[in-house]
């Protein structure tokens, strides 16, 4: 039996991932596996319940991504989200660029150039304001000194955390945190 991975536009996090989950079963379309921006069910299923699943999802807010280009930028969005707000493992000593080439087995400079054409900006730009959500929700949860949290997101010093974190927000962390600043949704960065 073929299986159909489907790529899937705005699935940011584990709550869409509880809600198509839970969406689609209600339905009785079962899933065989489902992570950040894909679910995979069987081809027959999905060829009966194409439109449905398209219902659903729409719906609930997201939507599938069809064009090959576009399946891959969400490919590319979901492995940077993953990495930067929910750890998946990617080696210290390895850069975003070597790590999404590798991951996805695609030449990072076509990634880069495709993303460029398609987002409009670079993708060195998207994970750098990715990192700097990622910072912002840890200032909120002031659980972690602005060195801890540097660490955590393998920036070479705190001073260049909020040199970017300055340049990005136009405040200081800690005007940030004293003004209690705005979060964007990860799903519209």
């Amino acid at each position: 039996m073929e299986n159909k991975k489907l790529s899937v536009k705005n699935m940011v996090c584990n709550r869409c991932i509880k809600v198509i989950k839970e969406e689609l079963s209600k339905n009785g379309i079962p899933l065989i596996t489902i992570k950040l921006g894909e679910i995979e069910l069987n081809n027959d299923i999905f060829k009966n319940s194409e439109s449905k699943i398209k219902e659903i999802l729409l719906k609930e807010g997201f939507e599938l991504v069809v064009k090959k280009e576009a399946v891959l930028i969400n490919k590319v969005k979901s492995l940077i989200i993953d990495i930067i707000h929910y750890k998946k493992e990617k080696p210290d000593n390895q850069n975003y660029s070597d790590f999404i080439s590798h991951q996805l087995n695609v030449e990072y400079s076509y990634l880069s150039k495709l993303f460029s054409e398609v987002e409009g900006r670079t993708l060195e730009h998207y994970i750098i304001e990715q990192k700097i959500e990622r910072v912002k929700e840890l200032l909120i949860y002031d659980e972690l000194t602005l060195s801890e949290i540097s660490y955590e997101l393998n920036y070479s010093t705190p001073q260049y955390l909020s040199r970017q974190f300055k340049q990005i927000t136009g405040f200081t962390p800690t005007e940030f945190k004293k003004r209690g600043g705005n979060r964007k949704k990860i799903d519209k960065i």
